[in-house]
């Protein structure tokens, strides 16, 4: 089991701390319902310390991360940062991942933790064109500042403009007293906010001064619980759980990351796909009655026949309803239809709804 560089500062908080992804992380600390509102009306931090990252260099880095990636990474400017993914050759996903451009010829991916080891292994075996690659996961910390409050609890600490930063720019500046950290308006909670990208040696120090900084702003420690529900209040994927290898980003709902006017791995076949359309869909849906569906409940028709699989399930705390996204056929994924949740012995009649689930 991985620690992070401020575990002992999790176990110190109170943290309920569990092993995830090959690390000991903590899922919370007050409870989820607690930390998911304080994201949603305040300010809240993440250590995500676990994640993946890889510096990708050189004259030959774009045409490796082209190849690799579904996205058009040619579109990056120097300061932007793409949402992607990694396809395999057989129709399915290794992984989701962001791609930031911090200069020409010089590129940071950033994926999922469960997925290090495999993620660089597949990137390595079609590095055919001899891009430099670093792996820096050990050596670096993630911290995701997020909620409304985030830009205006947090500007004391830097001279960027944390109000002005565009959804998906990043600058590297000062933060907190540590030269040369990237600062990205990035996050997955649908609140806005900030991630922190820094050395393992500096982000203790960071840390602190962030919760110096947040005392005025209500700001609290949040564990991955919370993160679980408000990016699925969204309707954002998790790795693992919505896509994995053998779900394609078209039945994904990721055709607008899956840009054909390059060459990528299994585009041909991706693009046959949508092109004829996805046999199924992975949808959003609420519960008519009172329940919570979870992970690999069935999902069925009315005559109790199983249609499709939920993939990720929880009760939202902002809505005060169970909600879920699973893969159900192609002509059932319309918003208004109607489809049934078994939940134990109990079928639970639910409706298919547009993405996200909280409207903000």
């Amino acid at each position: 089991m991985q620690n992070t560089a401020l575990t002992e500062t999790h176990i110190s908080l109170g943290a309920k701390m569990v092993p995830f992804a090959g690390f000991n992380m903590p899922v919370s600390y007050e409870g989820v319902t607690v930390e998911h509102e304080t994201v949603r009306k305040a300010v809240g931090v993440f250590d995500v310390s676990h994640m993946g990252e890889f510096l990708i260099t050189g004259p030959n880095a774009l045409d490796l991360i082209q190849k690799v990636t579904t996205n058009d990474a040619s579109k990056l400017t120097e300061g932007k940062a793409q949402y992607s993914c990694l396809p395999n050759d057989k129709g399915g996903i290794v992984d989701d991942l962001i791609v930031y451009k911090i200069a020409d010829e010089k590129y940071l991916l950033v994926v999922n933790a469960s997925n290090i080891k495999k993620d660089w292994d597949w990137i390595s075996s079609h590095n055919t064109m001899n891009a430099e690659m670093r792996d820096l996961s050990d050596d670096y910390s993630l911290l995701a500042i997020q909620g409304p409050l985030a830009a205006k609890a947090m500007q004391s600490l830097t001279s960027v403009d944390l109000e002005g930063m565009k959804f998906y720019t990043f600058e590297i500046a000062d933060f907190a007293g540590i030269e040369h950290v990237i600062i990205s308006a990035t996050g997955y909670t649908g609140s806005g906010g900030f991630e922190i990208y820094c050395k393992n040696s500096e982000v203790q120090q960071i840390w602190d001064k962030v919760f110096e900084a947040g005392a005025d702003f209500g700001i609290k420690p949040i564990g991955l619980a919370a993160r679980d529900t408000l990016r699925l209040e969204m309707g954002y994927c998790l790795y693992g759980n919505d896509i994995n290898d053998t779900t394609s980003p078209i039945e994904a709902g990721l055709s607008w990351i899956t840009k054909f006017s390059k060459d990528f791995i299994n585009a041909k076949a991706l693009a046959e796909e949508k092109e004829k359309g996805a046999n199924r869909k992975l949808v959003g849906f609420e519960l008519d009655e009172r329940g919570i569906p979870r992970h690999d409940y069935d999902i069925v028709d009315n005559q109790g026949n199983a249609i499709g699989i939920v993939t990720s399930g929880t009760m939202s705390p902002s809505l005060g309803k169970g909600i879920g996204l699973g893969y159900v056929p192609t002509d059932l994924a319309k918003p208004g239809t109607k489809i049934n949740i078994q939940v134990r012995k109990k079928a639970i009649p639910a409706t298919i709804v547009k993405l996200p689930f909280y409207k903000g």
